[in-house]
C-alpha cells in the first residue's frame, strides 16, 4: 500500500522563502526515506510537502516537525492519505 503525509504550513508574512527552506532541510532529515516526497508553495506564503510511502496506512511514519513559532502563522495542518493509484 502507498501512504501519502501531507504536511501543510502558512509562513509569517514574506518568510514563505524561509520557510521553504526550513521544509526542504527538514524533509533531507527525515530517519527513513520516502519513496518520494514533493514540496509545493502556494499564495500567502503557504508551503505543503507531501511524502510517500510504502506502508500500511496505520505505520508509524516519520513527519516533519512544527517550525518555531517566529516562523509561522498557525500551528500545521497534517493529513494522511491512502493512494487508489492513478490514471
Amino acid at each position: 500500500m502507498t501512504v501519502a503525509l501531507m504536511w501543510e504550513a502558512r509562513a509569517v508574512s514574506g518568510r514563505g522563502p524561509d520557510l521553504v527552506a526550513w521544509a526542504r532541510e527538514r524533509a533531507r532529515e527525515l530517519s527513513e526515506r520516502p519513496l518520494r516526497h514533493e514540496i509545493l508553495r502556494a499564495p500567502q506564503d503557504r508551503v505543503l510537502v507531501i511524502t510517500w510511502w510504502d506502508a500500511p496506512y496505520d505505520a508509524d511514519l516519520p513527519e516533519l516537525p512544527e517550525p518555531d513559532g517566529g516562523l509561522i502563522t498557525r500551528p500545521v495542518h497534517r493529513w494522511r492519505f491512502e493512494s487508489l493509484g492513478g490514471d
